[in-house]
């Protein structure tokens, strides 16, 4: 039988310690990763093995030739350019000359120690096209996630899932076994991979597809954390491989010759190299790896570290939960603290500091007691992602500086084609103010072009994104959240939210610190707002019926409170051109009134009912800082819930359209399903996400209203984004076209009766938790948007993972609200005891 060993990885995340070796060839403790599953296929009886390379491939053909040193025999299948995993493969397949054996695929960048006798057997018992081998984590983001059946079959794939898509913390390891006829399904020559392309054809024609689950040890080596864990396990022997050397006792284990000194304090497990010295009064902590030819001098200190080949340790230096590459000299009284990566070739001088995490690239020279936090020549780099739920988030001055926000803008205008242009937008707060230029400095460094709106609502930014033909667009905000938190908001160019890809580029380019920097005549140009503004209000204007509105002999009365905002400016104009009498609250901007309190929030609201009745208004409302979400109040002073105003829009657009269809969250109660019989329409359920269900309003023309059920409105019609001012103005249109005040709509929305409880959930264990509920309520769960939605006929509950916090969500609604406060306890309950 052959095996496909792939090898082409180029290991960016790895960075620095890939920067001259590709990924497999990286050393884990007694040899490199790929040796490991070398080991792996020889203990099974697989020695002939086709390595497809591409990233540096001639380091691995030098280093393991045909493979006769290693007693298996090795063949290469050179990329010219990446091919996937399945292409890799099919272009692989040209070196078989056996099609009537099944095809073992595995990777090179993973450790473990499965039983690959037992996969093969698995499959061949299975009768099925291809069997992927399955594991258990505790965190299953970064992995494509499998669903199986009783008997192993699989049911359902799922790449690299959020946390409201996790079902099953039972991952794909990248461990395959094929029968070669399924070579038939890849095109040759072209990008393919087997988990996003090949395996969902194959699962949508009904062919038969195996999932075997693995017990064993298994760890994809992908991050400088992966890598250190790794080598801890090896170390630890919680991996069954063979290991090189002996153990001379205390779980020290030595290859070679290495010299020792008496007084020398070494501490298992570790593991020493050929042609190490520790010098006399040296301690060493494991678990940490030495590699040959590396010296630790006098009283230096090594604890949980790793050192490659042929470097230095100076006296009393110390290196804490450290890497150290090879040929590097660290000198004496150095201190290399947690997360520190120190490249090839690089001399820290004597008495230098290095602080957590920083990076230090190859043929680096850190002056004699200089400190370090920040990695050098490339840049800052503390975090493992930069996305969350809201963006680029994180508190002003700390975590978002205006020198991150400058290799920001630049690790953004990187992945975008040169002399193209983005919007560049914030709120009217003094901190974005500081933190939008550091990002204009870093954006024309890659030879964009910066349009400046200045600050205006986030809808209007989005807009203009679209309509001036930028290629992306930026805002930056105090979070509504916390007054010391800034957002920073990315748009693609349609003004959407940006999608995970290009997140994930922008993640990648500043990671590796690969920014591109044109010479001075490409250098992109920065304009200032010329009146764009018109250009929204224009398309406004065009997206609303010409003879409601300005026709009415009674104008409409409405009281706004735009809370201190930058949404006067335009919110203000478009409503005198409706002929709308207007009361206008808060419409000076004020930066120390942006961010309140709830109880400032809620004071404000109060005011807002009390106001409404008094000015005899048809309706007030407010609008939060970005102009996105908007909070109102019916002609009676009455204060709607969120849940309430969507219903009421909902009614209204339905009996306007005669029906028509209306998207909303899936944790929406089912009084929408009431409404939608009623006026004769439909209701579509979308994820919770904002975002999500801005790129469903992209995605779907036929929606007439999508809402969030927390105050944002969108409404496909006039833009596919939540534009709190257009909601504002489409309400009192709809209320118009009905003759009917919002106060006997209100009154005349079904009931709900709902309860959520937010349940305290370890991050590992979410995947777990998820996989479990799934299993059990298999027969009874809803479609699975977002979280598992399990039906109880008049009653459901819905379990939801927090993206953000070790939390997840129980939602529930009930036939009243003790019924449903008693199923969020009872699940909540659940939850808590799968843990």
């Amino acid at each position: 039988m052959k095996a496909v060993l792939m090898a082409g990885g180029e290991g960016s995340r790895l960075r620095p310690l890939t920067i001259s070796r590709p990924k497999p060839m990286v050393p884990l403790v007694d040899r490199p990763v790929m040796g490991h599953i070398i080991e792996l296929l020889k203990r099974h009886g697989i020695t002939d093995i086709i390595i497809t390379v591409q990233y540096l491939a001639n380091i691995i053909q030098d280093f393991y030739g045909d493979g006769s040193a290693f007693d298996v025999d090795i063949s290469y299948s050179v990329e010219e350019v990446p091919l996937g995993t399945a292409g890799a493969v099919k272009y692989a397949s040209r070196l078989i000359d056996d099609d009537s054996e099944p095809i073992l695929v595995i990777s090179g960048d993973a450790l473990t120690d499965f039983d690959l006798t037992a996969l093969i057997e698995a499959h061949k018992r299975s009768n099925a096209k291809a069997t992927i081998t399955l594991t258990r984590v505790p965190n299953p983001l970064e992995y494509g996630v499998v669903i199986t059946d009783d008997t192993g079959r699989i049911r359902q794939f799922l790449e690299k899932p959020s946390w409201g898509e996790v079902f099953s913390d039972t991952v794909n390891t990248g461990i395959y076994v094929i029968d070669p006829c399924v070579l038939d399904d890849i095109p040759l020559g072209e990008p393919f991979d087997f988990s996003k392309d090949l395996f969902p054809a194959l699962l949508r024609r009904g062919e038969l597809l195996y999932g075997y689950i693995a017990e064993g040890y298994w760890t994809d080596v992908g991050n400088i954390e992966a890598y250190m864990r790794a080598c801890s396990d090896y170390l630890m022997g919680m991996v069954n491989l063979p290991r090189l050397g002996h153990d001379r006792g205390d779980n020290v284990w030595i290859e070679g010759e290495v010299e020792i000194a008496p007084d020398a304090q070494i501490h298992g497990p570790v593991f020493f190299g050929h042609g190490v010295k520790i010098k006399g009064g040296a301690m060493v902590f494991g678990p940490s790896v030495i590699r040959d030819y590396t010296i630790i001098d006098s009283r230096a200190t090594i604890d949980r570290s790793i050192m490659w080949r042929n470097s230095y340790v100076g006296e009393r230096a110390e290196l804490r939960g450290a890497i150290v590459c090879k040929q590097c000299n660290i000198k004496s009284r150095s201190l290399l603290f947690e997360g520190v990566v120190v490249a090839d070739s690089t001399i820290i001088n004597a008495g230098a500091v290095i602080q957590p995490n920083v990076k230090i690239w190859p043929s680096k020279e850190v002056e004699e007691g200089a400190t370090v936090s920040a990695s050098i020549i490339w840049g800052a780099q503390g975090r493992r992602v930069l996305f969350g739920r809201y963006g680029i988030t994180g508190l002003v001055n700390i975590d978002l500086t205006p020198e991150f926000c400058a290799k920001l803008g630049a690790a953004y205008g990187a992945i975008l084609p040169k002399d193209t242009t983005v919007t560049m937008n914030r709120d009217a707060h003094y901190t974005p103010r500081m933190l939008k230029r550091g990002l204009i400095a870093g954006i024309p460094s890659a030879g964009i072009n910066v349009l400046d709106l200045h600050s205006v609502p986030i809808p209007t930014a989005r807009y203009l994104t679209y309509a001036l033909n930028a290629a992306g667009g930026m805002h930056v905000r105090l979070s509504p959240f916390d007054n010391r938190v800034v957002d920073i908001k990315f748009f693609d160019h349609r003004g959407l939210d940006l999608g995970s890809d290009m997140e994930r580029k922008i993640e990648n380019t500043y990671f590796r610190e690969d920014y591109r920097r044109v010479y001075l005549d490409e250098i992109g140009r920065i304009t200032e707002n010329s009146d764009y503004n018109s250009v929204y209000i224009d398309k406004f204007m065009e997206s609303l019926d010409p003879h409601i509105l300005p026709e009415l002999e009674d104008p409409w009365s409405i009281v706004i409170d735009y809370a201190s905002s930058n949404a006067a400016q335009i919110l203000g104009i478009l409503l005198r051109r409706l002929n709308v009498d207007l009361v206008e609250l808060n419409a000076q901007i004020d930066e120390d009134r942006l961010f309140q309190t709830a109880d400032q929030f809620n004071a404000g609201m109060q005011r807002l009912t009390a106001i409404v009745p008094v000015m005899n208004a048809d309706i007030g409302v407010r609008l939060d800082s970005g102009g996105e979400r908007i909070y109102v109040v019916d002609d009676t002073g009455h204060r709607l819930t969120d849940i309430e105003l969507l219903a009421a829009v909902t009614a209204l657009t339905m009996e306007a359209n005669k029906g028509g269809t209306v998207a909303v969250p899936v944790t929406a109660p089912r009084l929408f399903d009431k409404l939608a019989e009623r006026y004769g329409g439909r209701i579509q359920r979308t994820k919770t996400a904002l975002g999500a269900l801005m790129q469903q309003a992209a995605k779907c023309t036929d929606l007439c209203v999508l809402g969030d059920g927390a105050g944002s409105l969108i409404f496909p019609s006039f833009f596919p984004v939540a534009d709190g001012l257009f909601a504002i103005v489409k309400l009192m249109e709809l209320l118009a076209r009905a003759k009917i005040p919002l106060s006997e709509i209100r009154r005349s929305l079904p009931r709900s009766a709902m309860a959520n409880h937010k349940v305290p959930c370890r991050w590992e264990s979410k995947g777990k938790v998820m996989r479990i509920l799934n299993e059990q309520y298999a027969e009874r769960a809803q479609d699975n948007i977002d979280g598992i939605k399990i039906d109880l006929g008049p009653e459901w509950v819905l379990i939801l993972p927090d993206p953000d916090g070790p939390f997840i969500h129980v939602i529930a609604e009930g036939v009243n609200d003790d019924q449903a406060r008693v199923l969020t306890e009872k699940y909540a309950g659940l939850v808590m005891g799968l843990q």
